[in-house]
């Protein structure tokens, strides 16, 4: 009897450890093409504590340098940043970063209000798939999930991408068990530049009011601010398409009053950053690069020392010599994506093919 026990355990925990390997085998890594889905799990990896924490779409993880932030005014920094992030999944993002930090100042970028329901399970993936298990990330799943999609395909990933085993390359069998980091404390590099060209003229709506679920996850995100003592600043990055409404800027501006926060709109202050929408972008204008993302980080950088306290690492040792070595690797990817726009003409990193949300 005891030997059939034995056996049985034996037999289990085979299986167990088989589902286990086949799920980390299956799972989209994200390290080439669209890296995007590992940007969320790479901070828990991050070595120091940060005293501004961004949380929001591409219009932050593409938009802000927070390299150029620590090299300009010794500032730490984090972007929790993924593709259409919903303003809920801001919100379970910053409360799960919580757990672990308390920053001075969190920054929401403010175009995910124009979602008021769940849109995508994609970018739903990319945003929620990283986090590591808490009632952060049940909550964010309940709350973001499509009506084709269930809870336990979140619980058990395999469910979901057990039919990949024909997709499968070199680098899921590669990158099985670990990942290389494929952002810098969450910002996406992108060297390459593409001019902006010209908009679609915008759509007239029939309604311009922001959802009750979008702006209650604002709400939300103010309160936690606000219990923990953290200065909340929201943003409108300064690209202009997707079209960011005057009656969108309006009802932001009025939320902001009320509830005494900050919000800032830089779309009007192009010229002042220094923006030039011919260089400083790669997509043809809907997002910066890293030209114009360092320029972002200066001018945002200058805001954040002249209005709040805070402190500069620089001179500190210990968080120096941990940033040195984000330095180092910023600079290295950026010679490597250099190197390959003269010699292709192009990126053929993993950040080629990046996703435009």
């Amino acid at each position: 009897m005891k030997k059939r026990i034995i056996s049985g355990i034996l037999v289990l925990a085979l299986m167990l450890g088989c589902l286990y390997v086949a799920q980390r085998l299956l799972v989209p890594k994200y390290q080439k093409g669209i890296v995007e889905g590992s940007m969320i799990a790479e901070y828990y990896k991050d070595k120091s504590d940060h005293e501004v924490l961004f949380v929001g779409d591409c219009e932050v993880y593409e938009n802000f340098s927070t390299i150029e932030l620590w090299k300009d005014y010794g500032i730490t920094s984090y972007i929790r940043g993924s593709a259409q992030q919903l303003t809920w999944q801001s919100y379970y993002l910053l409360e799960d970063a919580l757990r672990y930090e308390t920053p001075k100042v969190v920054v929401f970028n403010v175009l995910a209000l124009k979602y008021n329901e769940p849109q995508n399970e994609a970018y739903n993936r990319m945003s929620i798939d990283g986090m590591k298990w808490s009632m952060s990330k049940v909550n964010d799943i309940k709350a973001s999930m499509t009506p084709d999609e269930t809870f336990v395909e979140y619980l058990f990933p395999l469910l979901r991408y057990h039919s990949r085993w024909s997709e499968l390359k070199n680098d899921d069998f590669e990158h099985i068990f670990s990942k290389d980091l494929v952002s810098h404390n969450g910002y996406y590099m992108r060297v390459d530049t593409k001019a902006q060209g010209d908009f679609p003229d915008p759509t007239p709506l029939a309604d311009y009011t922001l959802g009750d679920k979008a702006m209650g996850y604002l709400q939300k995100m103010v309160d936690l601010c606000k219990e923990k003592g953290i200065d909340l600043i929201l943003i409108k990055a300064p690209t202009e398409f997707p079209h960011w409404y005057d009656e969108w800027d309006e009802q932001v501006r009025a939320f902001a009053e009320e509830n005494g926060v900050e919000y800032i709109n830089y779309i009007p202050l192009q010229d002042e950053i220094g923006l030039d929408m011919t260089q400083d972008t790669y997509d043809a204008g809907l997002h910066l690069n890293t030209q114009g993302a360092e320029k972002m980080a200066k001018y945002f950088g200058q805001y954040l020392v002249d209005n709040y306290d805070l402190t500069d690492y620089r001179t500190d040792a210990s968080y120096a010599s941990i940033w040195q070595e984000k330095v180092d690797f910023y600079n290295e990817m950026k010679a490597q994506q250099y190197s390959e726009l003269e010699q292709y003409g192009e990126l053929r990193s993993f950040g080629a093919n990046a996703i435009e949300d």
